[in-house]
């Protein structure tokens, strides 16, 4: 499903990764940190796919919410996780929005 975002201007977080063979739990904490992220302030959406490599884009309000996102107790622990046990690599990039269009039927 395609985020239904607000008029820009507006932040998007992409994530790039990666998986090792070893995703036990990784399921279960992905479903978490979607629920998690969506009760924070300055959350917009979020868009996801995974094809051997999986790519997330949230969007937020500003740079101070995806701080406080990065800093939440649970994502910090998801994000240790990631590193010793789901991820063989990733990447992470914030982006200003400064326009966006589409099309819908």
């Amino acid at each position: 499903m395609i985020a239904k975002t607000p008029p820009p201007p507006y932040y998007a977080v992409i994530f790039t990764s990666l998986k090792t063979n070893d995703d036990a739990g990784y399921n279960e904490a992905s479903q978490l940190m979607v629920e998690l992220a969506q009760e924070q302030p300055g959350y917009l959406g979020y868009e996801s796919a995974r094809d051997g490599i999986g790519i997330t884009v949230s969007y937020w309000q500003s740079l101070e919410a995806i701080k406080a996102w990065k800093h939440q107790t649970d994502h910090l622990l998801a994000q240790k996780l990631g590193r010793q046990q789901w991820y063989a690599c990733y990447k992470t990039r914030i982006c200003f929005v400064e326009r966006d269009y589409g099309f819908e039927k």
